[in-house]
Formats: C-alpha cells, sequence, structure tokens
C-alpha cells in the first residue's frame, strides 16, 4: 500500500483575544462559575438581537493580511443548522460563501525544505458552549459560547504528519505575533480538524474522513499519522471507506467514528437576516495592515543577517514573541547578541518549563538581561555565575534588583587575579597525575578536566579562559 499517497486539508478554529463576545457584551475570561459568562443574546433567547463586535472583524483581517489572503470589501454572516446541545439556538453563527479573508498561504519548513500551503479561507463565527461529561449525567457551560473565532481552512496541500506539525506550529506563532488569539490550546483557544483521504498517483482524492477538536500539536500530527495508515488497512483488505467525522483518543492513540459525515447543504445555510452585511473599505485594510507587527520569519531573516546567528538559534528564539522581544530589547541596549541568545534558549526557557511560566512571565527585561549578558562578556563574571543570577532574579525576593547588584552582593565576581588562579592550576595539576600524564601522551583534550578542577576550587569564580591559558603553560613548560 506504500504506493498510496496522502492528501490532508486542516480547519484551524482560533478563539480570538477579545475582551468582550462576538454579538454581545459578555466577558470572554477563561473559567469562572458554570453559565455565569452569559446573557440572553449569547444564550439564543427569543428577541435577543446580536451586535456585532467591531474588534472581530479586525482580528479576522489583521490575521488575513498576515496570512497573505486578500480580503473582501463586502462579505455577510449566514445561519449554519445543526441541533446538539451546546448550540442553544440549534443554528451557528458564521460565513459561507463570502468570507472576509479568502486565497493566501502559509510557507512552513519540512525537514530543511520550504513548502507553501495555500489557504482557502478565513471567516468568522461564534464558538459553542462546552459539554461537561460525568457519572450522573452530562452538563452544557455555555460561558464559552458566542466567543469570537476565526476558522483558517487550508487547501489539501499538506501530504504527510511532518507537515500537519510544522503548519500548525508556523500558523500558531503568525496568529500569536500578530495579538489576535492567546493560542492557549490547553484551554481550548486553538483546535484544529483534521481530513484525511488517501489515492494513487494520477487518480482522483479518495473518500475523505474528517477528525474534530485536537488541542495539540502532537494530536494532530499523530492522528494524521494513524488515520492514514487505517486508511490504507481498510483498503489492503478489500474494505470500503466512507465520509465520516471521526473523535481522536489520544491517550488510547486511536480514532473512532462518531457520525456519518454530513455534506454543506445538510445544514440548510442562509444569510443572517438579525446582521447587516460587513463592508471593509480599502483605507481600513491599509490601516490595519500598518499594525502588523514583524513576523517570525522576518525576525529571523533579521537575526541572522544582523546578529549573525545560526539558523537554529533565530528559529528558537522566534518560537515565542516574548523571548523574541526580550532578545530584542537586550540587544538595544548593546549587548552580545550570540550572549543574550544563549541565555534565552538556556538557563531562562529552563526556569520557564520547571516553573510552569509562559514566556510572557519573565520576571526581568531587556535591560537587566543586558547587563547580566554585558557582565559576563567583560570577564566580570563567569558564565556559570551568571546562570546563578538568572536564577536568582526568578526569586521573588531578588524582583527589581540590577545583576550587578545582585553579583556583589552574592559575591559572585570572577577571579582574574593571575598569579591566584596561577597558584590553583598548579595545584591541581599537583593533584591530577594521570590526567596530565595524558595531556602530555597526546591526549589534549584532558586539559578540559583540569580546567573544569580549577572551575570547582575557585566556585565557579575563575577566570575560565586564564585557567586555560595558565594550564597550558604549566603543563608545556
Amino acid at each position: 500500500m506504500s504506493d498510496y499517497k496522502a492528501v490532508i486539508g486542516l480547519e484551524v478554529h482560533a478563539e480570538l483575544d477579545t475582551a468582550s463576545k462576538i454579538y454581545c457584551g459578555c466577558t470572554t475570561a477563561f473559567g469562572g462559575e458554570e453559565n455565569t459568562h452569559v446573557c440572553p443574546i449569547c444564550l439564543g433567547l427569543p428577541g435577543a438581537l446580536p451586535l456585532l463586535n467591531r474588534k472581530v472583524v479586525e482580528f479576522c483581517i489583521k490575521a488575513g493580511l498576515a496570512l497573505n489572503c486578500k480580503i473582501n470589501n463586502y462579505s455577510r454572516q449566514d445561519r449554519k443548522h445543526y441541533f446538539y446541545p451546546d448550540l442553544p439556538k440549534s443554528f451557528q453563527t458564521s460565513q459561507l460563501d463570502l468570507p472576509i479573508c479568502y486565497d493566501g498561504y502559509l510557507d512552513i519548513e519540512v525537514n530543511g525544505q520550504t513548502k507553501r500551503i495555500g489557504i482557502t479561507r478565513i471567516h468568522i463565527e461564534e464558538d459553542a458552549g462546552k459539554l461537561i461529561h460525568g457519572l450522573t449525567g452530562t452538563r452544557v457551560d455555555y460561558n464559552r459560547g458566542a466567543t469570537g473565532l476565526i476558522e483558517i481552512v487550508s487547501e489539501p496541500d499538506l501530504t504527510n504528519p511532518d507537515e500537519v506539525y510544522a503548519y500548525m506550529e508556523t500558523l500558531r506563532q503568525v496568529l500569536l505575533y500578530t495579538g489576535v488569539s492567546n493560542c492557549k490550546m490547553e484551554e481550548g483557544s486553538l483546535r484544529c480538524d483534521v481530513n484525511v483521504s488517501i489515492h494513487r498517483e494520477g487518480e482522483p482524492f479518495g473518500v475523505r474522513t474528517e477528525m474534530k477538536n485536537l488541542n495539540s500539536l502532537s494530536a494532530a500530527k499523530a492522528a494524521a499519522a494513524y488515520e492514514i495508515k487505517r486508511q490504507k488497512q481498510v483498503l489492503a483488505e478489500g474494505g470500503d471507506l466512507f465520509q465520516a467525522t471521526l473523535r481522536w483518543d489520544d491517550a488510547k492513540g486511536i480514532n473512532y467514528v462518531m457520525r456519518v459525515k454530513e455534506h454543506a447543504d445538510e445544514y440548510y445555510y442562509f444569510p443572517e437576516p438579525d446582521i447587516m452585511p460587513i463592508v471593509i473599505t480599502p483605507e481600513e485594510v491599509e490601516a490595519i495592515r500598518a499594525t502588523l507587527p514583524e513576523l517570525p520569519k522576518a525576525r529571523q531573516q533579521r537575526y541572522k543577517s544582523q546578529y549573525g546567528l545560526s539558523d537554529y538559534d533565530a528559529n528558537i528564539l522566534t518560537v515565542s514573541k516574548a523571548l523574541s522581544d526580550l532578545f530584542d530589547q537586550a540587544v538595544a541596549c548593546e549587548a552580545p547578541a550570540k550572549v543574550c541568545a544563549n541565555f534565552i534558549m538556556g538557563d531562562i526557557t529552563r526556569l520557564l518549563n520547571e516553573k510552569a511560566l509562559q514566556p510572557e512571565e519573565v520576571p526581568f527585561g531587556g535591560k537587566e538581561l543586558a547587563e547580566l549578558a554585558n557582565l559576563i562578556s567583560q570577564g566580570a563574571i563567569s558564565s556559570s555565575a551568571g546562570s546563578k543570577v538568572v536564577e536568582l532574579l526568578f526569586q521573588p525576593e531578588f524582583a527589581g534588583k540590577a545583576p550587578k547588584a545582585i553579583v556583589e552582593e552574592q559575591n559572585l565576581g570572577q577571579v582574574s587575579d593571575q598569579g591566584a588562579i596561577k597558584a590553583m592550576c598548579q595545584q591541581v595539576i599537583d593533584a591530577n597525575p594521570k590526567v596530565v600524564e595524558d595531556y602530555r601522551g597526546g591526549k589534549k583534550q584532558a586539559i578540559s578536566a583540569l580546567v573544569g578542577q580549577v572551575m570547582k576550587a575557585s566556585k565557579g569564580k575563575a577566570n575560565p579562559a586564564m585557567a586555560n591559558q595558565l594550564l597550558e603553560e604549566l603543563l608545556n613548560g
């Protein structure tokens, strides 16, 4: 079955980071007691009329421009009818044939190769509520209902699970950089539906299945891989594929059929009569375009050309806009770029993970990072001492303190006294005859072990470059 090729398209739903819902003034804050962020409008009560949130339209346009889309100057909303408990109106207000954004693309990188993925459309719609399943029954929480969404529909240009992961990761970056969504997948702010079919080269696309509401990058990749394998297996055993909506079980690593897939005409779309058409002028589009930030790909190129960073460093630094901004703030203070990058990719990222903090929660700014990086580049402190300073800066009692002040308080300054370091080097040589013998026998890398012993003896305060030089002189003298 290796001659079958996969065809994959994604429908990504991103909750917009607006203060209020799409048609009313209810808060979009995550959580809260069940059914407290609701009103007659978002509950769809009779006689309650919606009023479109202007910021939802602006955010949709902003996302569309960042994803190289064209913008419809005239669009409208439609009613998409289906009955489900988390949709109190029994229809969803969405867009069908006149979306706000269309005909865009996103470039992704997979295994060092760049591939362009077409974006069919981006439209606005309202989110549904949430079903809460328990032992005694199922409750419905409408707090999330009618939160503004954009749905980003790709062309079926993806062909394997790695591309699915790269597309989702790159798309998430773009949405975060533009600020239109917080993309917290663990809170359901970013979800995707994965559409998969297989076919032989030169033949029409096969039967398509759809897996709904995948809420992590790894789940999207795993679900695509499983469904490709499952479809190939069905055909290999002489079975027939049928169009269906599937649910992915991430814990078990399998999917199962939820329902036979609906066709668009089964939703009985018709224009929403309670909301006026959306008219967007070219001037409004250009005003929104002017607010676009520097996007990840552009930043990566700038980091490589302006600061000489490697592809790897530039890619890692731009994964998070908050950390990328921290880097920009630091180098703007004339700090060495590579040292700043190493701190962000190393100690800062490690401490964020250990403390379960978001990148936006780094407790110091670019000025402090620049001061720390300059202390290292000037030889005032060692790299290990710099790591200690970063750890202290993450502690509440050191909040607001300058790195230089912490170095002085904690006695972390680097020893650069040649006589003191030379004496330590001689002691280390005398205490490690076997390592010395290895070095003099041609194993030049053995000197690293001796430098390590000097650093240990000095409690990390000796200048390592000076220690290395003095060790060489003593060993070769």
